[in-house]
């Protein structure tokens, strides 16, 4: 299969692609409106028909072109209600034939230096398969990026299934490489430049440049944390409500009690047992197969644990500096999402460019719908396509090189600023309240 797609000429792939953007759109504007939790709005044709509405036929259910005709149900859905989710199918389309013709023909991924024609000929299957699983990431995070627009929230029936499409590509989509290796098409590259010549390219796995080629990952260490960050994430998605005010009153039991009780009450907490028990079976065959399919699984897990981590040690740092929720669960799936996706490097890069992506974000949400309050999960996923199209910026000229200067310490410098934004926010709040709540 892999090799018919790449015997088709790029005109013919740009195609496909364009269509396979269609009705990704068409999937993402399907899962907008069904998955809302406050609002769910029986807009999109793939969806039940409201009661007011007339029948629904093939031509509706087109994507783009299909919007045009239910047009008549204005009446029931409120007037340009088709405008938005004709533009993000159309939108999806576009994007995702420029991300093609970005990843795979043009090489802007290697160094400059490495762009040659024999070295992009090599990196054309690597490549394809690369925007195969960021073309899928950039579907979901169009799905969850309007969501959180219309509802300040991110359904975990994005994230959850997202998260283990990362984990079974990571397993699975290896391809040969031009040694003979078999390589992880997934990740982002790293390259190697050597006195001024070609040395090698190769995904950026879990391996950091301070312990890269280090084995003990591979053996039973390895399984462990593979087995330990699969656990922690089932369990960060139950439903976890510790109570400061019971502890305050009742004392320290009682409020382990109340926790524990919470994480029982509903019932979906005995699916995510069975995941979790399922997960932990799956993870321990993978590492017993070993090679490539575990040092893929193994990469994405980290990822999952970096993205995830970070956001919600910033939630739990935050929240309890300022007394109030500082950033919603939602931001923290999302991002151990995409860190399953791409792995910790672009993670955490993804969320230092997040920032500057909410400024555009935010006054073009502004000028279209005068709205200041703007969710942090599309500042997210912007960072993280900002960090795939500047990837040889960001990565091959400024993180890696911090990573070899700064070696392990870094982690420590991590927890350090961790530690010194509780405190700022602390004082921040008590000057607040000083000045506002007297």
């Amino acid at each position: 299969m892999r090799s018919v797609w790449l015997d088709l000429t790029f005109e013919n792939q740009c195609v496909f692609v364009a269509v396979f953007g269609l009705f990704g759109g068409a999937l993402a504007n399907w899962m907008i409106y069904r998955f809302a939790y406050f609002n769910p709005r029986p807009i999109s044709p793939w969806g039940p028909r409201p009661d007011a509405a007339t029948p629904r036929t093939f031509w509706d259910r087109l994507p783009v072109v299909g919007w045009c005709f239910l047009r008549r149900e204005s009446k029931v859905h409120g007037r340009g209600f088709w405008i938005r989710p004709l533009l993000i199918e159309l939108g999806t389309a576009v994007s995702l034939v420029w991300l093609f013709q970005f990843e795979t023909q043009s090489g802007e991924l290697l160094p400059a230096r490495m762009r040659l024609a024999e070295v992009l000929a090599d990196f054309t299957p690597y490549a394809n398969s690369l925007f195969f699983a960021h073309a899928i990431l950039f579907i979901l995070m169009v799905a969850a990026t309007f969501i959180d627009f219309d509802e300040r929230i991110i359904p975990d029936l994005i994230t959850i299934p997202g998260t283990l499409l990362g984990l079974l590509f990571a397993a699975t989509l290896i391809t040969g490489a031009g040694n003979g290796l078999g390589t992880l098409p997934f990740m982002p590259t790293i390259s190697f430049l050597q006195n001024g010549e070609v040395a090698i390219y190769r995904p950026t796995t879990f391996d950091a440049p301070w312990f890269s080629g280090n084995q003990s990952w591979f053996g039973e260490r390895g399984l462990v944390w593979g087995l330990g960050i699969w656990t922690a994430w089932c369990f960060a998605l139950c439903d976890r409500r510790w109570s400061g005010a019971i502890l305050r009153r009742r004392g320290f039991q009682r409020a382990v009690r109340h926790f524990f009780n919470g994480l029982f009450h509903h019932q979906f907490w005995k699916i995510l047992f069975g995941l979790w028990i399922v997960g932990c079976g799956i993870v321990a065959s993978v590492w017993g197969v070993g090679e490539q399919h575990w040092h893929g699984l193994f990469t994405a897990l980290v990822g999952l644990a970096a993205g995830g981590g970070a956001i919600w040690s910033i939630r739990i740092v935050a929240t309890w500096a300022l007394r109030i929720e500082a950033m919603g669960f939602g931001d923290v799936t999302l991002m151990a999402m995409i860190g399953a996706f791409v792995g910790w490097q672009a993670v955490l890069i993804a969320f230092f460019l997040s920032p500057f992506a909410a400024i555009a974000i935010v006054l073009i949400r502004y000028v279209i719908t005068s709205d200041t309050q703007t969710p942090y999960g599309p500042y997210l996923c912007a960072g993280t396509m900002l960090t795939i199209v500047f990837w040889d910026s960001v990565y091959q000229d400024w993180l890696r090189a911090n990573l070899l200067m700064f070696g392990s310490t870094l982690l420590w410098l991590c927890i350090a600023m961790l530690g010194l934004m509780a405190f700022m926010l602390f004082v921040w709040r008590l000057i607040k309240t000083a000045l506002f709540y007297r």
